[in-house]
């Protein structure tokens, strides 16, 4: 099964030559909960100048809401049929939210099934590495609860109480009336279905994982995004904190997530081709 995806960019040089995308790995951007790929927009208005990146909608979102994956290893092999599709070589996985933890879980399944990886990194942004079996029942039927409210309730009155949750503290009023606004046009009962497939109560432990593959992986989290600027923290993962910024640091600060993306990417896996380089032209 095909996810729908979108692709952005012919990466060139000042001079208006193709950079050789052979050496360059393909940015592949997964969103969070009831977003979709056009949440990276602004990002990848950046990037795409230089990478070809690929946004993808997962399922039960934008315009994949009616494809419903029963687990993370379904999502996984899903993604990994859309890349096949598109004829992705190299790439880098970049998650925020559930697209983070849906990266993690399929860059540690590519370690184990895959023997030589077309994967060459990771970045993630605000994702949870697993919970320990002992917190496992009471974040299930948290989120049932959630999953039960989007399924019957109209979805505005649940997104409005939804963004009242400590994790988007950080945003004032009009946020919050923006996000609402902008996320009402999902399908309440997709939305419930993808929440429980995928729920972190069913997500193991990855933390372990992460630091032991083979790919660099970076972590990016925003100041007052408190909870998961110590989980990084705490997480042996190379990761860095963007100011001024709260959980979805790459709408809040697009340039500067784009920028710590790019500098990550080349100090790692293609060095000496940094946005910081002025003849790109770029930022």
């Amino acid at each position: 099964m095909q996810l729908y995806s979108e692709t952005y960019g012919a990466p060139a040089t000042a001079a208006g030559e193709l950079v050789d995308t052979d050496t360059l790995p393909t940015l592949v951007f997964l969103h969070g909960l009831l977003g979709s790929g056009r949440d990276w927009q602004q990002v990848v208005n950046q990037l795409s100048a230089k990478y070809t990146c690929l946004t993808v909608d997962l399922p039960g979102h934008g315009h994949s809401r009616l494809l419903q994956a029963a687990n993370f290893e379904q999502t996984s092999q899903w993604l990994s049929e859309t890349l096949a599709a598109r004829g992705i070589e190299r790439y880098v996985l970049v998650g925020y939210s559930l697209g983070a933890r849906g990266a993690m879980f399929h860059a540690c399944q590519s370690a184990v099934s895959t023997p030589v990886s077309k994967l060459c990194g990771l970045i993630l942004e605000g994702g949870h590495f697993g919970l320990p079996s002992s917190d496992r029942a009471a974040r299930l039927e948290n989120d049932q609860r959630w999953a039960q409210r989007f399924a019957n309730e109209p979805i505005a009155e649940v997104l409005a109480d939804w963004y009242l949750q400590p994790v988007f503290s950080s945003l004032n009023y009009d946020q919050r009336q923006g996000l609402i606004a902008k996320r009402s046009d999902n399908l309440g009962a997709s939305i419930a279905h993808m929440l429980l497939a995928t729920s972190l109560a069913k997500q193991p432990l990855l933390q372990s994982q992460l630091t032991g593959l083979p790919i660099p992986v970076h972590y990016l989290c925003g100041e007052k995004d408190k909870k998961f600027t110590l989980l990084a923290a705490e997480s042996e993962l190379s990761f860095q904190v963007i100011e001024d910024a709260g959980h979805n640091v790459h709408v809040e600060q697009p340039y500067s997530f784009a920028r710590a993306v790019d500098d990550y990417i080349s100090r790692t896996i293609f060095k000496d081709h940094s946005l910081n380089n002025k003849a790109d032209g770029i930022l």
